[in-house]
């Protein structure tokens, strides 16, 4: 007999299914539950590590400060292309610095000339922020038009010693004397944790304070950004990158305990994530073994009839694989899909960035197929070999 068209076969496995839409159903919807469940294992951990991840990050896990090392009374001073030294590293991702400009702020020209509230005259560069994780609670920060005036950013702790809790919303911006210059008032940070330095800070242009207060251009910190897989190699040549001539007088920050608490969390949540997911498609490859098996055992007086109708051995066997693999699919796109949605709903109510591994979601689209068709093979080709009486006859 010649060998059936694909279409055919495509047709007579929806038969079989059409004809039993309740069990096809049910046979389904244990296998989308099966693969559900390993997406959602897998989904719901991947967010959750996420958001630790992020929030670790947060805390500076790969922030890195870079000083001049103190010699006695004297610091030498780091090089003025530092910064950008540091910036050509390869896993570096961000660099800033501040400078001290050894100058007095003061609140009023009236005030006593040394009397600067305990509060320092830092340079800043304008992407600051960025690399320390800072924002704003009242008005902006140093732009690169404005840093070239005469305008100042307070830290948190300045601004209450200065009384500019916040700025006020309408009339002319508060002015601070710092060097007998009159600065404005443009800003005020939020508290800076990974730079707890800058809350006692008045942040003033690298360009106005080299104009306007004699700063010399070379920078006190620089705090570097990199990737986290690198940081100990980042951490080993900047000193030599940033002062090549005298890297023994730089010193670095050791890496941040947030990192060691972020690697030490992607571990355990790794191990959880193959556990769970592992368990997960154990239980749901033996959920569909049972169902293909069960449904080609209960058909077998069809079979029988097929057979005595003069359908050969091969076709029978074609049969019930595609009819395995349409079902199979069936319920691992939909298994998939619940999945997914139920791993981004989850989240978002959690508030965690949603995270679905792509590994997942293939895996339990192709995991319901293999393990349908390995299932529904095997007693498809056991019942072929049936003779058509003993078929017929099995109860």
């Amino acid at each position: 007999m010649a060998p059936m068209h694909p279409g055919d076969l495509w047709r007579l496995g929806v038969v079989g299914l059409r004809t039993r839409k309740l069990r096809a159903v049910l046979s389904a919807l244990g296998i989308a539950i099966g693969i559900a469940t390993m997406v959602v294992v897998a989904g719901i951990p991947a967010s959750g590590r996420q958001a630790v991840a992020d929030r670790l990050a947060a805390l500076g896990s790969n922030l890195l400060r870079v000083q001049p090392q103190s010699t006695g009374d004297k610091t030498v001073p780091l090089p003025l292309e530092s910064v950008a030294m540091a910036a050509r590293i390869g896993p570096v991702t961000q660099v800033s610095a501040v400078a001290n400009v050894h100058s007095v702020v003061r609140r009023s020209d009236l005030i006593d000339p040394y009397d600067g509230s305990g509060l320092t005259v830092l340079a800043s560069r304008t992407d600051l922020l960025a690399a320390v994780n800072g924002r704003m609670r009242s008005g902006s920060f140093l732009t690169a038009a404005g840093s070239r005036f005469p305008t100042v950013v307070l830290g948190a702790e300045a601004a209450a010693r200065l009384g500019y809790d916040r700025l006020p919303a309408d009339g002319p911006a508060p002015q601070l004397s710092i060097g007998n210059r009159w600065f404005s008032v443009t800003g005020v940070l939020a508290s800076v944790p990974l730079a707890p330095d800058l809350d006692q800070s008045v942040l003033v242009g690298w360009d106005a304070a080299g104009a306007l207060l004699g700063f010399d251009g070379h920078p006190t910190v620089i705090y570097v950004r990199c990737r986290e897989a690198a940081l100990e190699q980042v951490r080993a040549v900047l000193p030599a990158t940033v002062s090549p001539q005298l890297p023994g007088l730089v010193r670095v920050s050791r890496p941040s305990d947030a990192l060691a608490a972020k690697r030490t969390a992607d571990s355990a949540f790794s191990a959880l994530l193959l556990g769970l997911a592992g368990v997960s498609l154990l239980v749901g490859g033996v959920g569909v073994a049972n169902t293909m098996v069960i449904s080609v055992l209960e058909r077998r007086r069809e079979i029988g009839l097929r057979r005595a109708l003069g359908a050969p051995r091969g076709q029978i066997r074609l049969q019930f694989l595609t009819e395995s693999i349409i079902l199979s699919a069936l319920g691992g796109g939909a298994g998939t899909v619940l999945g997914v949605a139920a791993t981004l709903g989850y989240a978002s109510w959690q508030g965690w960035p949603p995270v679905v591994p792509v590994w997942a979601a293939a895996a339990g689209l192709s995991g319901a197929l293999l393990v349908g068709v390995v299932a529904g093979v095997y007693p498809a080709m056991r019942a072929a070999r049936l003779t058509p009486t003993e078929a017929l006859s099995a109860s």
